[in-house]
């Protein structure tokens, strides 16, 4: 089988075909380097405010040993799901923050710009507060013109109904789920949470309140059966204390009426009716003794957090970063135009 030779590339060769062109490539770049950013300055800037946190997991019986071997391999939460009975886990937080129900719980927090200018609730300020560029407005003016559009009722300030979402409330809806990102490192269970937004007021505000948000779902998710059980045996324990107090109130009425009273069916009316109170008591301690074994069980079920990065307002812009996409753009439009000229060379 013959080899193919490969040809170098001869530098030297395509240099000497562009060079007469240089003063079109001067042109065309530095008109591309203009327009691109006159581009970009049409673009709202955005901040960027992450936090970081780490919950208690629950369930995990492996080894010390055996789970520092797992963690190194990134298998951590695969022996944690092996060994816990929870049908949710760290790796699917990323789903429940994109979720329709966890961001309607988003859209009552009052939110402040940083000017102090706008205060409102976090739904009103991503549908009258948000800037867009030009051509965005254009296209809802145009857009308005053929259809009237349909006058949203909500005002966020009751927790939103995900069963019947008008078109604008689903478009709201898909903007702030574009605006919260959660990664979950697999070895360390550290669940990073980065939150989006035009003011950098508004961002630390929402990053801290996203963080608490999920905070309470993992707390209620991992408690809900202690709660249940916790639930049960407080309306037990107070139901068998009214009846144990009933059953004093009826022994200590009918002993102060029959003090002096030596019948023996009086005395046995009274024996009845102390036993009865005994066996309420006895009833009301074994409940309450359960009510308090339930007690304990929901504080150990109930998770631990550590905060490892808080929320702050963001000091610079994270974008867009107009000069790099410019420049971008410049270099492109140098090797778009490149190819251009060798291939009306050939």
């Amino acid at each position: 089988m013959e080899e193919i030779e490969k040809k170098p590339i001869d530098f030297a060769s395509i240099v000497k075909k562009l060079w007469p062109h240089r003063k079109q490539y001067a042109k065309v770049m530095a008109s591309v380097l203009i327009v691109t950013y006159l581009f970009t300055l049409c673009l709202p800037r955005y901040y960027k405010c992450s936090v970081s946190l780490a919950p208690e997991t629950g369930g995990v019986s492996v080894s010390g040993s055996l789970s520092s071997l797992a963690s190194s391999f990134g298998l951590g939460s695969s022996l944690a799901k092996m060994n816990s009975q929870d049908a949710i886990y760290s790796e699917i937080y990323p789903d429940v923050l994109e979720s329709k129900n966890f961001i309607a719980e988003l859209m009552p927090v009052q939110v402040k710009t940083k000017d102090g200018d706008i205060q409102c609730n976090y739904y009103t300020y991503m549908r009258d507060k948000q800037k867009a560029p030009w051509w965005d407005d254009l296209k809802m003016v145009i857009a308005n013109l053929f259809k009237k559009a349909e006058k949203d009722t909500y005002d966020g300030k009751q927790k939103l109904s995900v069963f019947g979402l008008s078109k604008e409330q689903s478009e709201i809806f898909g903007a702030v789920k574009g605006k919260i990102k959660c990664i979950v490192d697999k070895k360390t269970d550290v669940i990073s949470i980065t939150v989006e937004d035009q003011d950098p007021m508004v961002c630390a505000i929402m990053a801290d309140s996203t963080c608490k948000k999920l905070q309470d779902f993992i707390v209620e998710y991992r408690t809900n059966k202690a709660r249940v059980d916790y639930d049960y045996y407080r309306r037990l324990c107070d139901d068998s204390k009214a009846k144990y107090e009933e059953a004093l109130r009826k022994y200590a009425s009918y002993s102060d009426t029959h003090t002096s009273t030596i019948l023996t069916t009086y005395q046995a009316k009274q024996e009845s009716l102390e036993n009865e109170m005994q066996a309420m008591f006895n009833i009301y301690t074994a409940m309450n003794s359960q009510m308090q074994a339930a007690a304990a069980k929901l504080q150990e079920a109930t998770p631990a957090f550590t905060v490892i990065e808080s929320a702050s307002i963001p000091v610079k812009p994270a974008g867009p970063k107009r000069m790099i996409i410019s420049i971008v753009m410049m270099i492109l439009s140098f090797f778009v135009l490149s190819g251009w000229y060798l291939i009306k060379a050939k």
